[in-house]
C-alpha cells in the first residue's frame, strides 16, 4: 500500500518531521520490516547507505519490492538470492531527488544488519537508515546530495543524531556501501556550511 503524506514530495526548504517521525510532503510506502526500538534508546546514529535494484540499474521498482517482501525471484537472476531477504530502511533517496519513506523514524528498521558502531552493537536499535539509489561505481546526482544534507539537517534538528558513519563503517569488511563514490568531504561540507 502507497500513501502520501502531506502535499507533494519534498522540493526544496526545511523539511519537516512530525511527533512520530513521519516527513511531511513525502511519499510513504509501509515496510512491514520493522519493530519497536528498545525503551530509553536515544536515536544518535545516522547510517548511509546505496542500493539499487538489478545492481547498477536505476529508476525501477526493485528496490520498492525489496523493502515491502514484493521483489519476485524471477524477475532477475540476481533477485533469487534477495527474495527472502526482511530488510527496510527509513528513507530512500532516489536519483532524481525523490525521496520515499518505509519505516517512521521511531520504529527500527532493520537496514544495518550485523553491526557495531564505536563499540555498541546492534546499530538497527539506535541509527536511522538512508539507502542512496545507487551504486559503489556510480556518482550520486547532485539533487541526491541536496536531499540528502535538508533530511540529515531535519533529522538534526529532532533527534539527538551526533554521528553519521556509511554502512561500511558499522559493518566492516561485510558492506561497502555507500561506496568510493559517495562524497563524504562534499556532504560533510554542506552540512557545516552557509
Amino acid at each position: 500500500m502507497i500513501t502520501q503524506r502531506g502535499l507533494g514530495y519534498v522540493n526544496a526548504g526545511p523539511i519537516p518531521i512530525d511527533g512520530k517521525g513521519y516527513l511531511d510532503n513525502v511519499r510513504f510506502i509501509p515496510s512491514p520490516n520493522c519493530d519497536d526500538r528498545p525503551i530509553g534508546c536515544a536515536i544518535n546514529l545516522l547510517v548511509i547507505h546505496n542500493i539499487s535494484l538489478p545492481p547498477d540499474e536505476f529508476g525501477g521498482d526493485g528496490v520498492i519490492e525489496l523493502f515491502t517482501n514484493q521483489l519476485d525471484p524471477k524477475a532477475h537472476p540476481y533477485y533469487d538470492i534477495l527474495h527472502n531477504l526482511k530488510v527496510s530502511t527509513h528513507f530512500f533517496i532516489r536519483r532524481d531527488g525523490e525521496i520515499i519513506q518505509f519505516v517512521p523514524c521511531d520504529k527500527r528498521a532493520w537496514h544495518a544488519g550485523e553491526s557495531c558502531w564505536r563499540g555498541k552493537p546492534r546499530c538497527n536499535d539506535f541509527s536511522i537508515g538512508i539507502e542512496l539509489e545507487g551504486s559503489d561505481t556510480t556518482p550520486f546526482t547532485d539533487i541526491q546530495y541536496k536531499r540528502l544534507v535538508a533530511l540529515t539537517q531535519a533529522l538534526q534538528d529532532t533527534y539527538p543524531i551526533t554521528q553519521i558513519a556509511g554502512h561500511s563503517d558499522i559493518a566492516a569488511g561485510r558492506k561497502t556501501d555507500p561506496g568510493p563514490c559517495f562524497d563524504w568531504v562534499r556532504y560533510r561540507a554542506a552540512l557545516t556550511g552557509p
